[in-house]
């Protein structure tokens, strides 16, 4: 990162080059000798700089640093702690952190694992043969050289024979994932063993891509620190048992290094010919992740269920006690230093996770309120204020097709964001009072559109020419008791007085099947394993719901039994996956916008088995299934990951998008898109939750606005729209260049 205009131009004899990044104390800058040896150096804050307390924190670190010495820690080279502005400067090392790494690329290969692993180690019996204690072991704090590992950041450390006053004040210092028990309980009781359970923490992340013990907020995470059992899932064979040792609660019961190194050599086998070495853990030398684009990545079916509005969760009670107290200096004072390349990376390397979008494409924005096509009318932009939702698209081989509240079908060029054709389903839409259109899908050379009139008019469905707009065929339907739904080649449609269904071709609108739906049952048609489900819930009373598989071409097949308050979301491991809405202490199902969901049934599609989990809370939100993994989108932009298999959060993460849409998982970059009510269009690392970047909003939102629709895949760029009818593609590796009009 560049200097700021405020920065120094030179500390201490050393030319300052960039910032590596600031933390609660200062900020670390790469510098030059006179030699023309590159340095970190660290800065402390001018307005910390006359506190005698971090004075002498950095007097200690600087002391602390200096008795270290060994091939998998960054030695000190110069410091004076006496300067007005105190500075330390330490080996540069050119490698991206662990946590970098780890949320670039995911979780480490066993080859790469080894030799993190024993470097750790070695650096750990060279920090406490020194008689120091680090406190502060993380993934921020490892950087990964050509030559193995290093360990950085003693800002926090402690000599282990002397327990100075600053150690004495209650403050906890420390990171709480990766923290110990003891230092959350009382941290005049830290010794070496503390720091084998960090270094068993960061090897579970390093494994995993998430932490033991990670939670909801720090607080829980410190809760869970002291009271829980490590999270282990996805450590496997020795590896196991020893990192769980390292995580005993007691730190009498932890390995000590020189056994750690032993069995941890055991654990993990050597490298062969054929394995990465460490060297390939450098951020310039990772490969692009998977292919340049998928050939065709098709949009899924709109969902089934309403959207849903977020009601703020009361926060789990019980006493932490003295870990919360703790837990409090540390969000006051902050990490310490810190590497904000770390925290979140803004501008996305061409050499990590990201493949360039198809060649032609650029960065564009267009407006979907545009005068329509021969024959049909201008349409009209929603009253200022108003309360009429944005544009809503879909992708498919390389096209955007786009609709909404009084926006005609639009076909626009996914490369360029042009205009390619725009369909007129009625003579004219006009006024306050004007249709909302859907895309429901594409298929066939056929995109399918959804009419929905205002006042009491009737729901009308459309297909037409992909290739021309030309209108194909169209049949009004009777959506009283269920909905149009799509899937493949065929449309289901409720067609006559709303009681039966009849299943068309996508491209003629040929009848292939025709089926009476069950009296006084409200329906929902959901696609899940490549097949249409239809879901039936009676009109009153908790009796048991109905599930049908709906066959392409005979219609109505398997029929199974789930509870009413259930609803079908997708499939998972072979199976059905339902979420289960709350119930109350008389067994009444919440309903509504803001209904939490309690527990996931899976059910086997073949036999009807049914299972239950619980989930570890309640969730609302926007809800997403894709790849294991349920994500909760909350309107106050929190993003929960669960995993669908055990209920158990994976990782939550707070974001400043506004009502952000449902998420959309790329397995390709490993990244979870999602955009706000404003346009602002965020990533995050589908593993382990770390923000990857966020946009600017690209339009103003408030309460009476709609909130947002899904971000679409388009072959290695991203669409997104906003509630004023304009429509964008971006690169996800260069979200921050501005778009060309459409």
């Amino acid at each position: 990162m560049p200097l700021h205009s405020d920065d120094p131009r030179s500390v201490g004899g050393y030319r300052l080059l960039d910032r590596l990044g600031a933390g609660g104390m200062g900020v670390v800058f790469r510098a030059r000798a006179r030699s023309g040896r590159d340095v970190a150096l660290k800065v402390v804050h001018a307005q910390y700089a006359a506190d005698a307390v971090f004075r002498a924190r950095f007097r200690q670190e600087i002391a602390a640093v200096r008795k270290v010495s060994g091939a998998f820690t960054a030695p000190v080279l110069d410091a004076d702690p006496e300067a007005a502005r105190p500075w330390m400067a330490t080996q540069y090392v050119p490698g991206p952190s662990l946590a970098r790494r780890i949320r670039d690329r995911g979780a480490l290969p066993e080859a790469e694992l080894r030799g993190l692993a024993l470097g750790l180690v070695e650096a750990l019996h060279d920090i406490h043969r020194a008689g120091v204690v680090h406190r502060d072991l993380k993934p921020a704090n490892v950087l990964l050289a050509e030559d193995g590992p290093r360990v950085i950041d003693f800002g926090i450390s402690r000599a282990a024979e002397n327990h100075q006053t600053l150690t004495e004040t209650g403050q906890m210092i420390g990171t709480p994932p990766f923290m110990s028990p003891e230092q959350l309980v009382d941290a005049r009781a830290v010794g070496p063993a503390s720091d084998v359970f960090s270094l068993g923490a960061l090897l579970v992340y390093a494994v995993t891509g998430r932490g033991p013990f990670d939670a909801d907020s720090p607080y829980l995470t410190a809760y869970r620190v002291v009271h829980d059992e490590p999270v282990l899932d996805g450590v496997g064979g020795p590896l196991r048992g020893l990192l769980e040792r390292c995580l005993s609660k007691e730190a009498a019961d932890r390995p000590g290094l020189d056994e750690l190194a032993r069995d941890l050599a055991a654990a993990l086998p050597e490298p062969t010919d054929g394995d990465p070495a460490t060297v390939t853990l450098r951020a310039d030398r990772l490969p692009a992740a998977g292919p340049a684009h998928p050939a065709t990545v098709a949009d899924p079916p709109p969902p089934s269920r309403p959207r849903r509005r977020f009601r703020p969760l009361l926060a789990a009670t019980g006493t932490v006690g003295t870990a919360v107290l703790a837990l409090t200096a540390y969000l006051t004072l902050g990490p310490g230093w810190a590497r904000s390349a770390d925290r979140q990376d803004t501008s996305p390397s061409a050499n990590s996770r990201w493949a360039a979008p198809p060649a032609g494409w650029k960065a564009w924005q267009t407006t979907v309120y545009e005068r329509a096509g021969r024959g049909v009318r201008t349409t009209q932009q929603p009253r200022a204020g108003g309360s009429r939702g944005g544009p809503e698209c879909r992708t498919y081989e390389g096209a955007v097709y786009c609709a909404g509240d009084g926006i005609l079908p639009v076909r626009l060029d996914g490369r360029t964001g042009e205009t390619v054709w725009r369909a007129g389903p009625a003579a004219s839409v006009s006024g306050d009072d004007f249709s909302r259109f859907v895309i429901l899908g594409v298929h066939d050379d056929a995109v399918l559109v959804r009419q929905e009139p205002p006042g009491e008019g009737a729901t009308r469905v459309f297909a037409f020419d992909t290739g021309t707009g030309d209108r194909l065929w169209d049949r009004a339907v009777n959506d009283q008791w269920t909905e149009v739904a799509f899937s493949g080649d065929v449309v289901v449609l409720p067609e006559g007085d709303g009681t039966s269904m009849t299943a068309r071709s996508v491209r003629t609108g040929a009848p292939r099947w025709k089926e009476r739906l069950p009296a006084k049952h409200f329906c929902g048609v959901t696609e899940a394993a490549g097949r249409l489900w239809l879901q039936c819930s009676p009109e009153e009373g908790p009796e048991e719901g109905l599930v049908m598989e709906l066959h392409p071409a005979d219609g109505p097949a398997r029929r199974l039994s789930v509870p009413s308050h259930a609803g079908l979301l997708g499939a998972f491991d072979g199976r059905l996956l339902f979420l289960e809405l709350t119930q109350d202490e008389d067994g009444n199902v919440l309903m509504g916008q803001d209904a939490p969901y309690a527990g996931i049934r899976l059910v086997d599609p073949g036999s009807g088995a049914q299972s239950t989990t619980q989930l570890a809370e309640e969730y609302e939100g926007e809800v997403t299934l894709a790849d294991g993994t349920l994500w909760f989108a909350t309107a106050s932009g929190r993003i929960t990951a669960v995993s669908a298999r055990t209920g158990r959060p994976l990782w939550q993460t707070s974001t400043s998008l506004e009502q952000p849409g449902e998420a959309t998982y790329d397995p390709r970059t490993r990244a979870v898109y999602l955009a706000s009510a404003s346009g602002r269009v965020g990533a995050l690392d589908a593993k382990r939750g770390a923000l990857l970047w966020q946009t600017q909003p690209r339009a103003q939102s408030n309460a009476t606005d709609w909130g947002a629709t899904r971000v679409r895949l388009l072959e290695g760029a991203l669409v997104a729209t906003t509630p004023g009818g304009s429509v964008f593609s971006l690169d996800p590796a260069h979200p921050e260049r501005e778009p060309r009009s459409g």
